[in-house]
C-alpha cells in the first residue's frame, strides 16, 4: 500500500442501470473489511456540490444486491462542469476527511471524475455502470447482462403477438452509439433483422431482406432497431416506409424504453458487481488513481480514464455473421 487511505466516497452519476446497488455494497463492505471509513454521497456529482453525504457501513448497505436501480440517487449536473462547480465538490470533499471518491456509471461520469482529478489531484477511481455496454477496456459494463434478458423476454412475448395475426413487429432497444444490446438480443430473441448504428444497412435492402424472408414462407418478423441507428428519422417513419413498400404485413412498432434499465440484476451483474466494487478499493489502496475497474477475459484491469472515455469499442463482426446466417 503506497499511500493511507481513511475514508472514502462513493456515488453514482448518470443513467441508472442494474447492480448499480451491488456495486455500492460491495464498495462500501470491502472499505469496512479494510477498517476504512465511507461515506455515501446521494445524487451524484450535484450531491457532491451540495453536501449531499451520509456515512455508510456494512449493515447500512444489507438487502441491496437484489435491487434494481441505485440506493444513493443519481442525477445530471451542470454545476460541475464548471470550474467553481467543481471546486465546491473538492472543499466539501476536503470538510468531510474524505481521501479518495468511487464513482459508479458511464462515459459522462468518467469525463467529470478525470477532469476533476487533473484540476485537484485527488484520487478517484471510475467502475463503469451503463446498460449500453460502450466503456472501452472492459468486456461488459454493470446492467447489461440484466438489459439484454429485459429485452429477450419482451421480444419473446411480441413474437407471440407478430406470430398470431401475421405482423412485423420493429422493436426499438436503447443503444444512441452502440449496438449491442440490439446485436445480442436480436441473435437471443431469434430476430429476421437487426439495425444498429455501427452498420448502416439502408432502407431499400432492409426491404428486399424482408420480400425473400416473405417469399421463403415467414409469415411474421421481428426487427430490433438500436435507437441510434440512421436508416430513417425515427421507428414510426421507417414502419411508414416499410408498410408502403411490402405487402402482406401490418407493421407495428414497439419502443422498450426505460423499462431496460429497471428490474433486479442478473446473477452475472451481481457478480461483476461485487468484483469490480472490491477492485476499486483495492486499486484505491495500492495508490491507483484516475483509472476505471474493467474486467477482461474475466480478470480485472485498471485502465486509465483517457482510454476508457470515448474509446472505440469495435462491434464484434462474428456475432453480426452469426445474425446473418441464423435468420434466413
Amino acid at each position: 500500500m503506497s499511500e493511507k487511505i481513511s475514508k472514502i466516497g462513493v456515488l453514482t452519476s448518470g443513467g441508472d442501470a442494474p447492480g448499480m446497488n451491488a456495486a455500492i455494497r460491495a464498495v462500501v463492505r470491502s472499505c469496512s473489511y479494510h477498517g476504512i471509513e465511507c461515506s455515501g454521497i446521494f445524487r451524484g456529482y450535484e450531491g457532491l456540490i451540495d453536501g449531499d453525504f451520509e456515512a455508510l457501513n456494512a449493515r447500512s448497505v444489507k438487502n441491496i444486491i437484489n435491487r434494481g436501480g441505485t440506493f444513493l440517487k443519481s442525477a445530471r449536473s451542470a454545476a460541475f462542469r464548471t470550474t467553481e462547480g467543481r471546486q465546491r465538490a473538492y472543499d466539501n470533499l476536503k470538510a468531510q476527511n474524505i481521501d479518495a471518491l468511487v464513482v459508479i456509471g458511464g462515459d459522462g461520469t468518467f469525463t467529470g471524475a478525470a477532469v476533476f482529478n487533473d484540476e485537484h489531484n485527488f484520487p478517484v477511481v471510475g467502475i463503469p455502470g451503463t446498460i449500453d455496454n460502450d466503456i472501452t477496456g472492459t468486456d461488459y459494463t454493470i446492467g447489461y447482462d440484466t438489459a439484454l434478458n429485459t429485452v429477450v423476454e419482451a421480444i419473446d412475448k411480441i413474437r407471440d403477438t407478430a406470430n398470431s395475426h401475421n405482423r412485423l413487429f420493429l422493436v426499438e432497444v436503447m443503444g444512441r452509439d452502440a449496438g449491442d444490446i440490439a446485436l445480442n438480443a436480436g441473435i437471443g430473441a431469434g430476430a429476421e433483422e437487426i439495425l444498429i448504428p455501427e452498420e448502416e444497412m439502408g432502407r431499400d435492402r432492409l426491404v428486399d431482406s424482408l420480400k425473400r424472408s416473405k417469399k421463403s414462407g415467414k409469415t411474421s418478423s421481428i426487427i430490433v432497431v438500436a435507437e441510434g441507428d440512421k436508416i430513417g428519422k425515427n421507428i414510426f417513419e421507417l414502419a411508414e416506409y416499410i408498410e408502403e413498400n411490402l405487402e402482406g404485413y401490418e407493421v407495428k412498432v414497439t419502443v422498450l424504453g426505460h423499462i431496460q434499465r429497471g428490474g433486479s440484476p442478473s446473477c452475472y451483474d451481481r457478480v461483476l458487481a461485487s468484483r469490480l466494487g472490491v477492485g476499486a478499493i483495492d486499486a484505491l489502496r495500492d495508490g491507483k488513481r484516475n483509472i476505471m475497474v474493467g474486467i477482461e477475459h474475466s480478470k480485472i484491469v485498471f485502465v486509465p480514464f483517457k482510454d476508457a472515455i470515448k474509446g472505440t469499442n469495435q462491434i464484434n463482426k462474428e456475432l453480426i455473421r452469426v445474425a446473418d446466417i441464423t435468420s434466413v
